[in-house]
């Protein structure tokens, strides 16, 4: 009868050398992302001083009062008016606006990626949602002017549609993405038992989903 040798397993080491190099390496490269965010963080400060130090002379001359809350922006007329409410306003209805539209979808676009469609349709459309979270806000912008602007004209029978519904419609795509990549993650950090438990005491999984996972999230949240 043979003996069967047992073939000596070798243990790689590395060497105190490489692990210094790396550790260097390590250090620069931490060094180097702490200079980059600090340089970008730098200049989002000067800009904004420098924005402030330019517009406080043009502010004392209006007046603070009637810069914030004047109702009228009309620069170029015999006697301008500097009135900023509206944009403000049309910020902020735009911006509640787009989530009302946004989060909604882009919860259910990750419920679909996450709990319903398989490997390669998941595959596709995350694919084309990393896609679009690296289009400039510009691009959207430009499309929505070619698009989306004469399409609500025409639909609504409006002399023009570059109002704040079609503003709304581009905002709400734009922060689609990010919406979707949130929810995805925190879908995935649902513990599964929670879900096996649901499905074992009768829900269905459409009941599972809605009334333990997306629950589960939001308490994560």
């Amino acid at each position: 009868m043979k003996s069967e040798t047992i073939p000596a397993i070798r243990i790689q080491q590395k060497s105190p050398r490489r692990n210094f190099s790396a550790e260097i390496f390590e250090k620069i490269m931490r060094v180097l992302f702490s200079v980059c965010g600090f340089i970008a963080i730098g200049f989002v400060v000067v800009i904004t001083i420098f924005l402030i130090i330019s517009g406080v002379p043009a502010i004392k001359e209006i007046g603070l009062t009637e810069f914030l809350f004047g109702t009228k922006w009309i620069p170029t007329a015999d006697s301008p008016e500097f009135g900023i409410m509206p944009f403000i306003l049309a910020s902020l209805y735009g911006t509640f606006g787009a989530i009302l539209i946004g989060v909604p979808l882009g919860i259910l676009c990750a419920v679909f990626l996450t709990k319903i469609a398989g490997k390669r349709i998941s595959g596709v459309v995350s694919g084309a949602v990393n896609l679009m979270a690296g289009i400039p806000s510009v691009v959207y912008g430009l499309v929505g002017m070619i698009v989306i602007v004469p399409a609500v004209r025409e639909i609504f029978g409006l002399p023009d549609g570059a109002n704040l519904f079609s503003a709304i419609l581009v905002l709400a795509v734009m922060i689609l993405p990010s919406v979707i990549s949130v929810s995805e993650t925190a879908l995935n950090a649902v513990p599964k038992e929670f879900e096996e438990a649901s499905l074992a005491l009768g829900a269905t999984k459409t009941e599972t989903i809605f009334k333990v996972t997306i629950r589960r999230q939001k308490a994560e949240f």
